[in-house]
């Protein structure tokens, strides 16, 4: 650890009342792209996911399966998982919320410090709450009576809860937003949560629920005609997940970038760092909102029916298409949208006929005639003519814009491609074999490089790309020549599918 920097990220944890969808999706892909990243640059990684399992929702839905809830979040938990390795997710540690050795514990460790501090306080509460959020909601968040995300009546609630002193940390928490104590990428993001510290103005926050409406969940220490807040309870996983206050705590807190969606930010942003003042613990270091994918232009929904299930993607065009598409068609920052004639665009002509091409006419021509390409070695392989694309996809990735990442990827994809149409390099070998040596070594190069910058992206396709310049050891950002043997995939990188 003295010799490596260490990075430790987390996601949001997805709620188990449901199956994962395909925006849940994007969000893994891109925590775990980030990792693959700093693992690429020779950081030491920790990646944590998990599961948010408490809750009213949960209950219900439970309920209505004719389970227990324990039953229905174990199934639930055990099939996030599988999607994590259907999509080939890295991630380091898995959390769930009802694990009673790990998150239970440092929920209740956590709230016995702020309650015995009187950051944690009793009262009577009177809100308007959306059950589809698991939350209070401002007047911004409501429009003619319903929710503004779920389009649902709000319940108007009177309830004795416990609050927690928000209101003493608001200052604060504002300030190290504002000066990137705590960085949130991006800076639209940013504005949006400063203004919401004026829309909020000093309110104290319910931090519980009575038991009785809520039956499922962790009981207040001391007090369980109480239930702590899910988004209590949620919010510490990022704590639990590393063994707060063990050895690995020290090691890895705190964390130096978390995923989120934009949906939750103010919880994130606001709530969380005021946990994490009154906890006197160190603060995130970089918070990165996403935004939301539609589907056809349509807010995902269950009851509009077009809810995408990652497995139904991955099983017809594979998990790197399907990391590609996400990765590089939905803007990391911001919203996009989801088609099934887009994917399968997106897979023809930048995966098949782009890359898939490239690998296989490079490799097919170097093997026809080997003398060309024999004793070649590839030097320099983010340097000279690929500096600017390298220098632009690393400042992309640091500004979360990831999409442009791959852009810049595919501008040597495409470059690589024009030049063996330029060269007519299957006519050069025989005229002139001395320019189709050279042309090859640029390939051979350019390949190389390729598969170094697809390896947070597409890490299944980037170690083929690699094995076709006859590279088998590991890789990194820093990679600065080895030898040359072509080796044509056994199979098509991406073969055809029908629409």
């Amino acid at each position: 650890m003295a010799d490596k920097k260490k990075f430790y990220i987390t996601t949001s944890i997805p709620y188990m009342n449901a199956p994962l969808h395909v925006g849940n999706a994007l969000e893994l892909m891109q925590a775990d792209a980030l990792a693959r990243y700093h693992r690429l640059l020779g950081d030491e990684v920790f990646f944590l996911t998990g599961t948010d399992e408490h809750g009213r929702k949960i209950f219900e839905a439970a309920t209505q399966a004719g389970k227990t809830p324990q039953q229905f979040v174990d199934a639930m938990s055990a099939r996030c998982i599988e999607v994590l390795k259907a999509l080939d997710v890295s991630y380091d540690g898995f959390i769930r919320t009802s694990d009673e050795k790990k998150h239970i514990p440092t929920v209740k460790k956590a709230w016995q410090q702020l309650k015995a501090k009187g950051d944690i306080y009793k009262e009577n509460y009177r809100g308007r709450y959306c059950t589809g959020c698991e939350a209070f909601l401002r007047d911004t968040e409501i429009r003619d009576g319903a929710c503004i995300i779920h389009e649902k009546s709000v319940q108007d609630v009177y309830e004795e809860n416990y609050f927690f002193w928000f209101s003493k940390y608001a200052k604060e928490v504002e300030r190290l937003v504002r000066e990137d104590v705590i960085a949130v990428i991006p800076e639209h993001r940013k504005k949006e949560i400063l203004n919401l510290f004026s829309e909020e103005g000093v309110k104290d926050v319910s931090v519980s629920r009575p038991a009785e409406n809520v039956k499922w969940g962790i009981p207040v220490p001391n007090d369980e005609s109480q239930i702590m807040y899910v988004w209590v309870d949620a919010l510490l996983n990022y704590l639990s997940g590393i063994g707060f206050d063990g050895e690995q705590y020290k090691k890895w807190w705190p964390p130096d970038a978390q995923i989120i969606g934009k949906d939750i930010a103010r919880f994130h942003t606001m709530m969380w760092p005021a946990l994490l003042v009154a906890l006197e613990l160190d603060l995130p270091k970089k918070i990165y909102v996403h935004g939301h994918i539609s589907v056809e232009g349509k807010k995902i929904s269950k009851s509009l029916g077009n809810v995408i299930d990652p497995f139904e993607l991955v099983q017809k065009y594979g998990k790197d298409a399907v990391r590609y598409f996400l990765l590089r068609e939905i803007p990391s920052d911001d919203d996009g949208d989801f088609s099934f004639p887009r994917l399968h665009e997106r897979y023809t002509s930048d995966l098949q006929n782009g890359l898939g091409n490239l690998v296989s006419r490079t490799t097919t021509l170097a093997l026809k005639y080997p003398d060309v390409s024999k004793g070649l070695e590839t030097e320099h392989v983010l340097g000279k003519s690929r500096t600017p694309i390298a220098h632009a996809y690393r400042q992309a990735i640091e500004e979360f814009q990831l999409h442009r990442a791959l852009a810049e990827t595919w501008k040597l994809v495409n470059e690589s491609n024009k030049l063996i149409e330029e060269t007519k390099l299957w006519e050069t070998i025989q005229t002139d074999p001395s320019r189709a040596r050279g042309t090859a070594k640029t390939l051979a190069e350019n390949l190389h490089a390729i598969g170094i910058l697809l390896m947070p992206f597409l890490p299944e396709t980037a170690g083929k790309v690699l094995a076709a310049v006859g590279m088998t050891a590991s890789v990194s950002l820093n990679a600065v020549s080895h030898p040359v043997q072509f080796q044509k995939p056994a199979e098509p990188l991406f073969p055809k599918i029908e629409s």
